[in-house]
């Protein structure tokens, strides 16, 4: 076997990126700040979308979404996939998976392979930026009671391994600034919030806009 050496230097064209957030923060209406994006929807909750005509699938079953990433690797009419939500995909396939068996751990163990098999065929989309969105986890240690917030998923296993599949993970947030709040991402890690950013472009808060947040991660303008 002949072998190939190549560079670490690389010319990002396209951004794959997990965002969390808690309930009503919106999350969602992320998606309509995304260059020609299209939702994979796992969840009702697009209303807030309401007067933007984004295109949407709506998938129920581990055979829709695998209709809907066929549908997506030529589809060149769409720059973003946008997925709302991991978490809620995640539930609805342990629940049809939990049809099938009488031991549950079987289905925990079946829903957490083909979620990270869902996971890398969409984060490995060419042509796309592809943007997935979990809910948020508030967990504390019983022992220093330390509070803090990550991705949602069932199945343990699983969740902790979601992040290490994404250079980018931003938790939307909300400040307060002259008593006035806003939003923003977070990109980097703190004593409370899980989240990184492998290319170095960002700064530890953004606006909520992903667009921007892509081109500059491309390092090309606004």
């Amino acid at each position: 076997m002949a072998i190939k050496i190549e560079t670490t230097r690389k010319e990002v064209h396209w951004v794959k990126m997990l965002c969390y957030g808690e309930s009503g923060i919106g999350k969602t209406s992320l998606c309509g700040t995304a260059p020609r994006p299209i939702i994979i929807s796992a969840e009702k909750g697009l209303l807030s979308l309401a007067d933007m005509d984004i295109p949407v699938i709506e998938v129920k079953n581990l055979s829709e979404v695998r209709e809907a990433y066929k549908y997506l690797q030529s589809a060149d009419e769409y720059d973003t996939v946008c997925i709302d939500s991991l978490s809620e995909l995640a539930e609805t396939l342990l629940a049809e998976f939990k049809k099938e068996t009488k031991d549950p751990r079987q289905a925990y163990g079946r829903m957490g392979d083909e979620m990270a098999e869902i996971v890398r065929k969409f984060r490995d989309l060419p042509n796309k930026h592809v943007f997935f969105i979990c809910k948020q986890q508030r967990t504390q240690d019983e022992f220093t009671g330390k509070i803090s917030y990550t991705p949602l998923m069932p199945g343990k296993a699983f969740a902790v391994n979601l992040p290490y599949f994404f250079d980018i993970v931003g938790c939307l947030r909300v400040g307060k600034k002259d008593k006035a709040e806003f939003r923003y991402i977070q990109t980097q890690p703190s004593m409370q919030y899980e989240a990184k950013d492998r290319s170095s472009k960002l700064d530890a808060s953004e606006k909520p806009d992903l667009t921007y947040i892509f081109n500059k991660i491309k390092g090309t303008k606004s």
